[in-house]
């Protein structure tokens, strides 16, 4: 027998979430709280957005046809639905986030921000805390002030995880975000240059991304990017919230400032050797790359006499991934989860859709990267494709998100993309433009198309010359994978 463990809303606690007017008579109770009338079901509550292009208010007929049994509404809407009348339903979503979080006590939450890796540390760590007990994991992009409430409202009683992922496109977001969450274990992956545009600077973006660690109390833990060029900063950040900081990953650092005896740094300077590789607290070494997954020995540096160490074999391809995972690794392990269960939640974990998942199409290999990009991830992705053995072809749309700065990061990552081994490159959009001409400064061996037709036709025409790996990517606006569709169902 199946036990419903959703929760339930009904008259009283949705009062105490949001304090509202009640306009009608509602004596009912529902399981779903939903801002989207195409999901609706009998007897859920249809919340109203009033959003830069449409208003949800709009649409409290049709949910009301629908079957839903509440509307919540800024304020009164004519209609027979009753309604919870609140004057701000984005800041009412949040409040009902909130409350549910504070109604699941036993729960424990990490939330991860980052410029590239989000998504998938989101999958790698939902893995490990799910061999645990039943663990809610942030779904698809649902990580803004909208998304992640939502995804608090999905919390059940038997939930004793969460993974919640947190995205910003201002500052300030994540700080009130992360508030909502209450974080037992806060991460930060690294800092890029996504949504570089909203922020004007990746200073201001480290700043945005730190904000995560604000909400932290003193028991709480800080997970660092020990190799990111922000370290200190995060590090600094997270230490004004709490004392229990955890680093993972490694980076070179100058002789001077590194950790080590009078005699053994005399000792290498006279051996000529200017700076040394320091690791963080989990750190991989003996990594291996390959075509369809990546093997590593995962390491804790935590004290000073032992270093815990164990091999893993992780189904993810490409030496991003395995940073992605040192950092999973490193938020189950500040909540103490043994380091033989973290190699069993990572080497169980699944690639998410279009996040360098491998198709065959005939002798030919495609490797769907489209669920996103930023400069940061699209030059991860082209390393994996660099790995591969047949003749290399890199497809890519535009990053968007960048403001002023899109050509000059467009530009500069083709002239990232012409240092690496690849055969062919194929750039589509506007910005592509700036990164094709990158890479042909350097050398000649990639094209531009304004359209997704004429960039198809030259493809097809490509592939008919021999067998060829393809990679694509670019911003989720770009729909990189309708090119991945019209060449497979052709």
């Amino acid at each position: 027998m199946t036990t419903n463990h959703r929760y339930v809303w009904h008259k009283q606690n949705l009062q105490a979430a949001t304090c509202g007017a009640w306009h009608g008579d509602f004596s009912g109770q529902s399981t779903k709280i939903t801002t989207d009338t195409r999901t609706i079901n009998e007897g859920d509550i249809f919340l109203a957005i009033h959003g830069e292009n449409f208003d949800g208010h709009d649409f409290v007929n049709q949910a009301f046809e629908q079957g839903a049994v509440l509307a919540i509404v800024n304020q009164v809407v004519a209609s027979d639905l009753p309604q919870l009348v609140v004057g701000d339903t984005k800041k009412a979503l949040g409040m009902l986030g909130q409350y549910r979080r504070d109604d699941h006590p036993n729960l424990t939450v990490v939330a991860l921000t980052g410029s590239a890796g989000k998504t998938t540390t989101k999958e790698m760590l939902g893995s490990i805390l799910g061999k645990m007990a039943p663990t809610l994991i942030t779904r698809g992009n649902l990580n803004n002030d909208l998304g992640v409430p939502m995804m608090l409202l999905d919390l059940t009683d038997e939930h004793r995880f969460a993974v919640m992922e947190l995205g910003a496109n201002h500052v300030g977001e994540i700080a009130h975000t992360s508030a909502l969450v209450r974080p037992d274990v806060a991460c930060v992956l690294n800092i890029g240059t996504a949504h570089l545009g909203e922020f004007g600077g990746r200073a201001n973006i480290a700043r945005a991304k730190a904000e995560i660690y604000s909400s932290l109390s003193s028991d709480g833990v800080a997970v660092v990017p020990f190799g990111d060029e922000f370290f200190e900063f995060l590090n600094e950040s997270a230490s004004q919230f709490t004392s229990r900081i955890l680093s993972f990953g490694e980076r070179s650092v100058p002789l001077s400032q590194a950790s080590l005896s009078d005699d053994d740094t005399a000792m290498l300077c006279k051996q000529g050797v200017d700076s040394v590789l320091m690791m963080g607290d989990l750190f991989a070494d003996d990594v291996d790359v390959a075509n369809t997954y990546s093997n590593f020995t995962l390491n804790t540096n935590l004290h000073v006499d032992e270093i815990e160490s164990l091999p893993v074999h992780l189904p993810f391809m490409g030496m991003h991934n395995v940073v992605n995972a040192q950092a999973a690794a490193a938020c189950a392990y500040a909540l103490g989860v043994p380091l033989e269960l973290i190699v069993k939640g990572l080497e169980s974990a699944n690639p998410p859709k279009g996040r360098l998942t491998r198709v065959a199409f005939g002798q030919h290999t495609f490797i769907d990267d489209t669920y996103n990009a930023n400069p940061t991830s699209m030059l991860a992705a082209a390393k994996v494709l660099e790995q591969e053995e047949t003749t290399k072809i890199l497809v890519l749309g535009d990053i968007f998100e960048l403001g002023e700065a899109a050509d000059d990061e467009h530009h500069r990552l083709g002239l990232n993309l012409a240092q690496l081994h690849i055969d062919e490159i194929f750039g589509l959009g506007r910005h592509m433009l700036h990164t094709v001409r990158g890479v042909n400064e350097i050398r000649p061996i990639a094209t531009h198309f304004s359209d997704k037709d004429s960039l198809l036709g030259a493809l097809n025409a490509r592939l008919d010359s021999g067998a060829a790996t393809v990679l694509f990517k670019g911003s989720r606006g770009m729909k990189m994978e309708s090119l991945i569709d019209a060449l497979m169902n052709a």
